[in-house]
C-alpha cells in the first residue's frame, strides 16, 4: 500500500510547522516544500492534497512569493491559508486589496456554508484567529464565500467542484478551537485520505529502507544519548546490527554524570547489537569555545568540531559508508527550507563538509516532530525512561551558558541543573512538563552569604509545556517548588548568588535560553 501525503507549500509563514503537525494528527503522511519547488516534481511527487501556507508578503506586490497558476488546475484538492488563500483569489481572478481594518488574534467568525465540507460540524458561530493586512475583496468566479467576519467580507471561499478551499484565518493554531476539525475534513473529506500513516508502519519500511540503502556498507552514528538520537541508534541497530558503529563524543557540555549513563546503556554491556566508542574531548573543545561568547558561533564551532572528531574516529575503524544522525523536522524547518527564515543553526543539519570521507548522510527521523520520535522508540522496545528522557541540544551547555564557556562554569550548570531536576521529580511535576533545566546567566550581581558581600553570577530556571516543540509556553512551577531549588542551588552551588526563572513563551523566545 502507497503512502499518502499531503504537501505544505512554504510561502514564509511562520506556522507552517504547525500545519504539517496538524495533519500528521490526522494520521496522514505530510511534508514541507518552498514555494520554489518545481510544478513538475510536484506533480511526481502526487500528493492527495496540497496546502498553501500564510506569509508576511501582499500578493498583489511584483516581488512577492508565487505560484504557476496551473496548480489550480492540476485536479489537486487544494486549501489555501491567509496569504495562500489571497494567492489562490488573486491568480484565478479575485481581487485582493489592502484591509480597511486588519484582523489580528482572536476573531468571531460566522459560517456560511454549512453544507461545506470543511465546515461540516462546526459551529455556526465560532472563534478563530487572525492575523492579516490584506484581505480578498472580491471572489474569483465559480468560488462562494462560506465564512466572513466583521471586518472580513471573506474568511473562507470555496470552489467544491474543483476542491479548492480558501480561509483566511488560522486553523493550525491552537487559537483556533475548531482549527483541527477543519484540517482534519480537508485532508481526510476533500482529499479522500485513509489516515492509516502510523508509527508501526513507519518503523517497518524505514527499516527495510535503511537495509537497501546501507546494503553490506558500514555506519557511524552520532549518539548523544538524548531521544533523537538514541531511537536513530536503535533503528538502525535493527536495520543493520554490528555494521553500526556508535560514537558518543564527551564534549563535556553534558549534563551531571550524563557521559557514564549513557556508556551504561549503550557500551558492551548493554542490550542493543552494535558498536560502542566513547570519546573523551572534553578539553577539545573548551579549547575551541575559548573567549567564544556569540550563540550561533558556538552552535557551528560545537557542529563542526563533531564533524572533525567523526572523521577522525571513522579513519580509526577503517571503511565507513554513512554519517547517521538523529536529524528531527524541527531542526530542519529552524534551520530554513527554501527560502525561509532561519531561526537558529542545527549542528546536525545542513549536509557534509567537502573535507568529510563519508558516502553520504542517513537521516532516518529527518521528516519527524519529536512527539512521533517518541512513538518510534516505543514502538521499537526502548525503555520509556529513555524515550521519556528530556530532550538535550546537540551544543549542549555550550548554549546554556550566556557568554564564553569555561570548565568552571560547565561545573555550576551542572549543579544547578541537577538540583533542579532532582526536585522537580520529588514534588512529582517533571513528567509533565515539555523540557525544563538550567541555565547559566553572563550576569554577575552583589549578594550577601555569611555576612559577607559576594559578587556572583545568577542561574535561570526554565520549563516549558510543550508537545511539538515548535510553540511553548512557560510551566507555573509551584511557588514552594521554586524556592527549595532557590535556596538549594544558592547554598550548595559555588558562585551562584542569584536564580531566576523564565516566564518566556515560545515564541517570541526560544525553548533555550541562549
Amino acid at each position: 500500500m502507497e503512502k499518502e501525503m499531503i504537501v505544505v507549500l512554504d510561502f514564509g509563514g511562520q506556522y507552517k510547522q504547525l500545519i504539517a503537525r496538524r495533519v500528521r494528527e490526522c494520521s496522514v503522511y505530510c511534508e514541507i516544500h518552498p514555494y520554489t519547488i518545481d510544478i513538475e516534481k510536484l506533480k511526481e511527487m502526487a500528493p492527495k492534497g496540497i496546502i498553501l501556507t500564510g506569509g508576511p508578503a501582499s500578493v498583489y506586490k511584483e516581488d512577492s512569493p508565487s505560484y504557476d497558476a496551473a496548480l489550480f488546475s492540476l485536479g489537486i484538492p487544494i486549501l489555501g491559508i491567509c496569504y495562500g488563500a489571497q494567492l489562490m483569489a488573486y491568480k484565478l481572478g479575485g481581487r485582493v486589496e489592502t484591509a480597511p481594518l486588519s484582523e489580528y488574534g482572536h476573531t468571531d467568525v460566522t459560517i456560511e456554508g454549512r453544507d461545506s465540507l470543511l465546515f461540516s460540524d462546526v459551529l455556526p458561530e465560532t472563534t478563530c484567529w487572525m492575523s492579516h493586512t490584506d484581505y480578498i475583496a472580491a471572489v474569483p468566479d465559480g468560488f462562494r464565500i462560506t465564512a466572513h467576519t466583521a471586518n472580513c467580507p471573506v474568511a473562507a471561499m470555496e470552489n467544491a467542484s474543483k476542491k479548492l478551499y480558501a480561509v483566511q484565518l488560522h486553523p493550525e493554531v491552537v487559537h483556533t478551537p475548531e482549527g483541527t476539525k477543519m484540517l482534519r475534513h480537508f485532508v481526510l473529506d476533500v482529499c479522500g485520505c485513509r489516515g492509516d500513516w502510523k508509527m508501526s508502519s513507519f518503523v517497518d519500511t524505514t527499516v527495510q529502507a535503511l537495509r537497501e540503502k546501507i546494503g553490506t556498507g558500514k555506519v557511524l552514528c552520532a549518539l548523544s544519548g538524548g531521544v533523537d538520537s538514541s531511537v536513530c541508534a536503535v533503528l538502525l541497530s535493527k536495520a543493520i546490527g554490528k555494521q553500526l558503529t556508535c560514537v558518543f563524543v564527551d564534549h563535556g557540555l553534558l549534563r551531571k554524570n550524563e557521559g557514564d549513563e549513557v556508556e551504561a546503556v549503550f557500551g558492551p554491556d548493554g542490550p542493543y547489537e552494535l558498536n560502542f566508542i566513547r570519546v573523551n574531548a572534553q578539553d577539545y573543545f573548551y579549547e575551541k569555545l575559548k573567549d567564544v561568547s556569540d550563540p550561533e558561533q558556538k552552535r557551528k564551532i560545537i557542529g563542526a568540531e563533531f564533524i572533525n572528531v567523526f572523521e577522525k574516529e571513522a579513519r580509526k575503524i577503517g571503511r565507513v559508508d554513512f554519517l547517521a544522525q538523529g536529524t528531527i523536522y524541527p531542526d530542519v524547518v529552524e534551520s530554513g527550507i527554501g527560502k525561509g527564515a532561519t531561526i537558529k543553526s542545527h549542528h546536525n543539519v545542513g549536509g557534509l563538509p567537502d573535507h568529510v570521507d563519508f558516502k553520504e548522510i542517513v537521516e532516518p527521523l529527518r521528516m519527524l516532530f519529536k512527539d512521533e520520535v517518541r512513538q518510534v522508540g516505543l514502538e521499537l522496545g526502548i525503555p520509556k525512561n529513555l524515550v521519556f528522557r528530556q530532550p538535550f541540544p546537540g551544543p549542549g551547555l555550550g548554549i546554556r551558558i550566556v557568554g564564553a564557556v569555561t570548565p568552571e562554569k560547565v561545573t555550576i550548570v551542572q549543579d544547578a541543573d541537577a538540583i533542579y531536576r532532582e526536585e522537580l521529580a520529588k514534588a512529582g511535576i517533571d513528567t509533565g512538563l515539555g523540557q525544563y533545566f538550567a541555565a547559566l546567566t553572563n550576569m554577575r550581581s552583589v549578594g550577601v552569604m555569611g555576612d559577607e558581600r559576594t559578587y556572583d553570577y545568577a542561574v535561570v530556571l526554565r520549563a516549558v509545556l510543550t508537545s511539538d516543540f515548535m510553540t511553548a509556553e512557560a510551566a507555573e512551577i509551584p511557588w514552594a517548588v521554586l524556592q527549595t531549588c532557590m535556596n538549594r542551588i544558592i547554598n550548595e552551588v559555588k558562585g551562584v548568588n542569584r536564580v531566576l526563572y523564565d516566564l518566556t513563551s515560545k515564541p517570541p523566545g526560544t525553548i533555550e535560553l541562549e
